[in-house]
């Protein structure tokens, strides 16, 4: 197959991909509008999140065979009109799992107990203690909300906390710590999301939903921005509902996650805030994920023929 990479993945993909008598081009530089043009001579793509896969697209991609995702969300590729034309789309969550769930145990750690509120005291000559006791994630109720690749990774690790675990995922019958959401209204302490950005998901964290918490929770967002409205979660901080917040997404990321596309009031209330950790959509991008991420997308790519 001739296969195109619109963006860089590790390198390991494509040298296997070529090892096996595949003919791998990239497109690094190039725009949607001129790999429309040349789309028709490739049976694969390699993508991250550089633009929209849509009807257009994939109508001009003629000879498409796969579309695969250096990733785990799929919400930039129309899944749907692809497999109706036949085309097979692969993304790859179990190459990041770990990653991102080990990042948001690092951004509940970092919130709990000050480390970059102190760090950042110290390079400014102060020396506080008191101020800065910490709380432990030991015994803590956690509700975790989708148990695909991620939920599984992340509760494995707080079982190590003594943590006491709840998981609500809609689309499955049968899982470890299956709750109800009712059980996560009336119990949580920290609230962990793991799901994709879909119709159903957008802006599922609202005035509504966290209304429903019989007492304030703490947040992590290591999803996507958008399944989080962030003015409810500013009001919400703000009334002493939510805690605090750890937030590795913000719904006012571009399509490409390259950079924020406006800074609102409310950004600027995370940014300064006291109650909130960001970081800049690098839940999942360690050296570690890089790499396995390319072996998941060339063992499903190479199942696939």
């Amino acid at each position: 197959m001739k296969i195109l990479f619109i963006e860089t993945v590790h390198s390991l993909l494509k040298e296997q991909l070529e090892k096996n008598g595949h003919i791998c081009k990239t497109a690094y530089d190039k725009n949607k509008d001129q790999i429309e043009k040349i789309i028709d001579q490739y049976e694969g793509i390699i993508i991250r999140s550089k633009f929209k896969i849509d009807k257009k697209f994939i109508d001009k991609a003629n000879k498409l065979k796969f579309i695969a995702r250096a990733g785990s969300g799929m919400e930039n590729i129309d899944v749907k009109y692809a497999v109706n034309k036949n085309i097979s789309c692969y993304n790859a969550a179990e190459g990041n799992s770990q990653a991102v769930a080990e990042h948001a145990i690092g951004l509940l750690l970092c919130l709990f107990n000050n480390i970059a509120k102190s760090n950042r005291e110290i390079s400014k000559g102060k020396w506080k203690r008191e101020e800065n006791r910490g709380i432990e994630i030991n015994r803590k109720k956690i509700g975790i909300i989708g148990y695909g690749n991620t939920g599984k990774a992340l509760t494995k690790l707080l079982e190590s906390f003594n943590a006491e675990i709840f998981v609500y995922d809609k689309y499955l019958l049968d899982y470890k710590y299956k709750s109800t959401m009712q059980e996560i209204y009336n119990n949580v302490d920290i609230l962990s999301l793991h799901i994709p950005l879909t119709k159903e998901t957008t802006y599922l964290i609202n005035d509504d939903f966290i209304n429903k918490f019989h007492k304030p929770f703490y947040l992590i967002n290591t999803s996507r921005g958008k399944c989080v409205n962030t003015k409810s979660l500013v009001n919400a901080l703000k009334s002493g509902k939510i805690n605090g917040a750890c937030l590795d997404v913000i719904e006012y990321e571009d399509p490409s996650f390259i950079q924020i596309n406006k800074k609102p009031k409310e950004l600027n209330y995370l940014i300064n805030s006291k109650k909130t950790i960001l970081t800049s959509h690098i839940a999942g991008w360690t050296k570690e994920s890089n790499l396995k991420i390319a072996e998941t997308l060339f063992k499903k790519i190479m199942h696939q023929n």
